[in-house]
């Protein structure tokens, strides 16, 4: 008698529910890490930060951190903070110990991933961010680059 089942190779289900948990453990670190970046930000003086990013075929990048106190321009202090990122293959976070600039790089990258993964592939996408201190908000700003075409063929 032959065996009739049959288990696919790739258990599409289970995959999106591990990539589920994964997006809510990644929202739940941008959250703490968002908190913990304010903190320091408000202690350094820091009012508002402008990140703005740009991406097209297949890479994508910061393009500028720029920081105020008020209407000033500011210095992005070299003080370093903890903050912890998501791993797909992993429930544990990895830590992560960054200065100031870079921990805000690896927040807006979360971010362009959580709202718009694939924001550097083909075209690409390019923004900014606004990182206001005071409100404790972080505000995107998103361009999606959209390449079209229409063809018509006719015969009579």
């Amino acid at each position: 008698m032959s065996d009739n089942s049959y288990e696919p190779a790739f258990d599409a289900d289970s995959f999106m529910a591990r990539y589920a948990a994964y997006q809510q453990r990644g929202a739940e670190l941008n959250a703490a890490n968002k908190l913990t970046l304010f903190t320091a930000l408000s202690v350094a003086g820091i009012t508002s930060v402008t990140v703005t990013f740009d991406g097209s075929g297949d890479s994508g990048q910061i393009e500028s951190v720029a920081a105020k106190a008020g209407d000033v321009d500011a210095t992005m202090p070299e003080s370093e903070i903890e903050i912890a990122t998501a791993d797909f293959h992993r429930i544990e976070p990895e830590r992560l110990t960054q200065p100031l600039a870079e921990a805000i790089e690896t927040l807006a990258y979360a971010f362009l991933e959580e709202t718009h993964g694939g924001w550097e592939n083909n075209e690409g996408a390019y923004g900014e961010f606004v990182f206001d201190v005071a409100a404790g908000t972080i505000s995107l700003d998103y361009n999606e680059r959209i390449e079209t075409s229409e063809n018509y063929t006719h015969e009579f």
